[in-house]
């Protein structure tokens, strides 16, 4: 069994057929999704296909591109968000300087935030570094009770670094399936029990579906290429990673 721990079901790529996505995801061994809400409405998203089943869970969050939104109203809405027992963690936050959508300290004050509640209310942050290491680890670092999960890594190492001194948890996408991947030294790297693995859906669809939309189903070709870095079996990959989603997202209270 497999959890893909990163993936944008209630996009509107996956409008048009989302039962036959989580279907598909079913059979392929993914036991369990956790649906990414990295905006209010995204969030709503989220819960509205958690609530019909218990293999989804829910994020809730507000991105760094749309940081610019965040106030008090928005802090209002995020902490009572996390008390919901389908949010399973807070995000998708960070920085984003390469595209700056968001003024950058804008970014920072909303992720701060964000990091703050994340650790009052007892649940994992989701974070996204794009261009932006040095400033996200000082943020990780003034947070050290919340825990991280560093998603989709295409940092530096020393981002690596001082997110594993920090006991965060790291995850890898389909981007290590790609021929411009070059950094398998960081899939070695992180420790077995601080690895998971997803999709990103519909984004940075694995080698063989590059090109397509990315969905849960393909999240075990993620799987299959950190066993061959690693020099393990995609069995023991599949249990480590499983292991760790439920630890971290606290699935143990839902169906897997």
């Amino acid at each position: 069994m497999l959890v893909d721990s990163h993936c944008h079901l209630g996009d509107a790529a996956f409008a048009a057929d989302v039962a036959e996505v989580v279907a598909r995801a079913a059979a392929a061994g993914v036991g369990h999704i956790v649906v990414i809400g990295e905006s209010r409405t995204a969030c709503d998203r989220a819960l509205a296909l958690a609530a019909d089943d218990a293999h989804l869970s829910a994020t809730a969050g507000v991105h760094p591109h749309v940081a610019s939104q965040w106030d008090a109203d928005a802090q209002h809405w995020l902490a009572g968000a996390l008390r919901d027992e389908r949010v399973v963690a807070a995000g998708e936050m960070g920085l984003d300087y390469h595209y700056d959508h968001s003024p950058r300290a804008e970014q920072r004050t909303a992720f701060e935030a964000q990091m703050e509640l994340a650790g009052k209310a007892g649940k994992p942050a989701v974070i996204h570094a794009r261009k932006a290491d040095a400033d996200v680890a000082a943020v990780l670092e003034n947070h050290p009770g919340t825990v991280a999960i560093l998603h989709s890594w295409s940092s530096g190492p020393a981002l690596l670094e001082a997110g594993l001194a920090l006991g965060h948890y790291v995850s890898f996408s389909g981007m290590i399936t790609f021929k411009s991947w070059t950094d398998d030294a960081a899939i070695r790297r992180v420790p077995a029990e601080r690895l998971l693995v997803e999709t990103d859906a519909p984004y940075l669809a694995p080698v063989p579906h590059r090109g397509k939309r990315n969905e849960p189903a393909f999240v075990g070709e993620v799987a299959r290429r950190i066993a061959i870095v690693r020099g393990v079996s995609f069995e023991e990959i599949c249990a480590i990673t499983t292991d760790n989603a439920v630890r971290v997202f606290g699935l143990g209270n839902r169906q897997q």
